[in-house]
């Protein structure tokens, strides 16, 4: 299959969806993105590397850095984590305190903010610095030493992170949180801060795709825990609107509100799309639309 093609058809088929949705305004420097912007990046397991549109800016990755983060605290052999972070869809929007009050504090998932949360704060345990440990670990597999964090949308994050304050408050306050609840939202916002493009990002994710295989060549993670991770993306990547994803794409995924979605098929390549303008319950509109004509095109599910 030729995708260089491929993904210009597909760019040319959701160019009325560009645009569409509303941008994430609650984090200010996010809202002032072009709604209209988008691209497409394809990292096939043979090496091959193509994209369409605008695959080649960057963009901040938000939501899309859980994954990387709970593929490192995995790959450190410390399943401890499920004590702490269920594996369960929410069904909830990714912010909500409603059901962590209900589970006495133990996050529903580790994708929806809560569950984050205690992965970051169990990577910053096992590392000292959460925010390096996965800037190198990006660096390296997306074959850009440049990955940077965009100052400007952590700071914009920091200053309107009273939501997350409270989660993590209220996780400490039933004794699950390890260091200090400052430290580790400082340290989650910057992680969601960091700007890559869909070359980037598909190239990163690409080792979910190698069945845990790094670019080198060496594992990150056994066969099961990629597969476990991948699950987890199916389930619950994309909000509470996972369902309507698994219904539509038929394969993992991970998105976040800067319009970025990451998607993982298994033994072949993994996709990154991206287009601010999400719908009602975070997912980008064009970027979903994206998805599903992909697997469409090429009949590429895990159904």
């Amino acid at each position: 299959m030729e995708m260089s093609p491929l993904l210009e058809r597909i760019t040319d088929a959701i160019a009325p969806l560009r645009g569409s949705g509303e941008v994430a305004d609650y984090i200010p420097a996010l809202a002032r993105v072009a709604p209209d912007r988008f691209g497409i990046g394809v990292a096939e397991v043979d090496g091959g590397v193509h994209g369409a549109g605008d695959w080649e800016t960057p963009f901040s990755m938000q939501s899309i850095s859980k994954v990387f983060t709970l593929a490192m605290v995995l790959a450190e052999g410390d399943d401890t984590l499920w004590r702490r972070v269920g594996r369960e869809p929410s069904g909830n929007p990714f912010n909500s305190l409603v059901q962590l009050e209900h589970e006495r504090g133990i996050p529903r998932n580790p994708f929806i903010n809560a569950g984050a949360l205690a992965v970051t704060d169990q990577l910053i345990s096992l590392t000292g610095d959460a925010v390096a440990a996965l800037l190198e670990f990006l660096r390296t597999e997306s074959a850009n030493p440049a990955l940077p964090v965009d100052d400007e949308v952590a700071i914009s994050e920091r200053a309107n992170a009273d939501r997350n304050l409270a989660l993590a408050h209220f996780m400490a306050s039933y004794g699950n949180m390890r260091n200090p609840v400052d430290e580790v939202i400082d340290q989650y916002v910057r992680q969601c801060s960091i700007a890559m493009s869909c070359r980037d990002l598909a190239q990163a994710g690409l080792f979910l795709a190698r069945h845990g295989v790094r670019r080198d060549g060496t594992g990150h993670l056994s066969r099961s825990q990629a597969k476990r991770i991948n699950a987890i993306m199916l389930t619950c990547g994309t909000y509470d609107a996972a369902g309507e994803f698994a219904y539509h794409v038929g394969i993992p995924g991970k998105s976040g509100v800067g319009g970025g979605i990451l998607a993982i098929v298994p033994g072949r390549c993994a996709v990154a799309v991206w287009s601010p303008g999400l719908d009602r319950r975070g997912n980008s509109v064009a970027g979903v639309a994206a998805l599903d004509h992909f697997t469409t095109l090429t009949g590429w599910s895990v159904f």
